[in-house]
């Protein structure tokens, strides 16, 4: 078996939030870690230096025309396409799913098939497949542990627990930058204002979903799956500071929370070192500093995107996959200022109530061939969404 030392590392989206925040850690350990392979989409620049420093084998550049370029300078090593993607995704001693978007479900389906240890921070891979990507993982070998400070937040405190002792999961949530804001307001929220996260630098899409509560929203869905959990075990409380990145209420009334300063190198190192923990000059949690730890229920009425999630959940079967893809649409058209910030829970609750009839058949994850045929129904499933918002959109339902 290989030492903590040897570690091969592949990195689905370099160049985002996440990605970089990896490679950081990757520069901080030098010895435990190697980069393998890292992807990248437009950023020829990022990945260029990316390349100079960390010295990866393979390249994959999602845009053609940033692969062509690179591959003037760098030759070979510079690969493009689903199947250079998907190829990297199986070399690795660790894969770290940071792909943005219902894009990382193909190459973190295959890093799972291929038995690897992935540090999944694509939140829509378990959102749209968990059920499928937990069970093909118990078959394959798989270890999924999560980047997300809430759910490693869980997983850090269910080491050396049972699930039939587990009374419910507590995600906590900052409430985003409008969580005082007046309701009557948000038909006026600006792209701006909503990009303005109190607490964490992420990127623009999950920065969105941060301030519309979807991003808790996904969260839920996402525990259910990793942790194996019931719906109705998994809570969401607001906690402004984001100091406790989540909690874990057990069956005697005890209660474990997780905390520390809000940076995500802290949940990568700890998803790349698992069970091992090392030393690091990482900023740590000051409690005489941070003295103050509030918290309040979520507001539904404020923040429809969470109870929708949940309702999808319920449902079950293509209902997660519609909510997403109807999610990413919108928020993509809140970006480009083509819909307010309100229209963005009705979008999605639009595309819920046209889904298709059988969207609620359960996805079967018995073999491989019916994990295989229920990939497809969900590919289906979110271009026909996907389709469906684009023309909500395109037709100014929400002017």
């Amino acid at each position: 078996m290989k030492s903590i030392a040897s570690k091969s590392v592949t990195i689905l989206g370099s160049t985002g939030s996440i990605g970089r925040n990896t490679l950081d850690v990757i520069r901080r350990n030098p010895g435990r870690f190697s980069v393998k392979a890292i992807s990248g989409n437009t950023s020829v620049n990022e990945v260029r230096n990316q390349i100079g420093e960390f010295h990866p084998e393979t390249v994959v550049m999602t845009d053609p025309n940033a692969a062509a370029t690179l591959q003037n300078e760098f030759g070979g090593m510079i690969k493009t396409g689903v199947e250079a993607l998907n190829t990297i995704a199986r070399e690795s001693d660790i894969i770290v799913a940071a792909m943005v978007g219902f894009a990382g479900l193909r190459p973190t389906f295959e890093a799972i098939r291929a038995g690897k240890r992935v540090a999944i921070a694509n939140k829509e891979t378990l959102v749209v497949a968990g059920e499928l990507m937990t069970a093909l993982a118990k078959r394959t070998g798989a270890e999924i542990i999560p980047i997300d400070s809430e759910h490693s937040a869980i997983a850090q405190c269910l080491v050396g627990e049972s699930l039939e002792s587990i009374k419910r999961i507590i995600l906590t949530a900052s409430g985003g930058p409008f969580r005082t804001r007046a309701k009557e307001t948000f038909d006026s929220i600006t792209v701006t204002e909503a990009l303005k996260h109190p607490n964490w630098v992420m990127g623009r899409k999950i920065t969105i979903d941060s301030a519309t509560l979807m991003n808790k929203g996904l969260e839920i869905i996402e525990a259910r799956w990793l942790f194996g959990v019931p719906l109705d075990k998994v809570d969401v409380i607001v906690h402004p500071q984001s100091i406790i990145h989540s909690m874990v209420e057990f069956c005697d009334g005890s209660v474990k929370a997780q905390l520390g300063a809000p940076d995500m190198r802290l949940p990568i190192q700890y998803a790349l070192g698992y069970p091992e923990r090392f030393s690091q000059e990482y900023d740590t949690l000051d409690l005489l500093t941070n003295d103050r730890l509030d918290f309040e229920m979520p507001e539904i009425e404020k923040f429809p995107c969470l109870g929708l999630a949940r309702e999808a959940s319920e449902r079950g079967g293509l209902y997660p996959c519609i909510l997403n893809a109807a999610n990413e649409i919108a928020v993509e058209a809140f970006l480009n200022e083509k819909i307010r910030f309100t229209d963005i829970p009705r979008m999605i609750e639009q595309a819920m109530q046209e889904a298709l009839p059988g969207s609620a058949q359960p996805l079967n994850a018995s073999t491989d061939h019916s994990i295989n045929a229920n990939i497809e129904r969900i590919y289906h499933a979110d271009r026909q969404t996907r389709e469906f918002a684009k023309q909500m959109r395109k037709a100014a339902v929400f002017s």
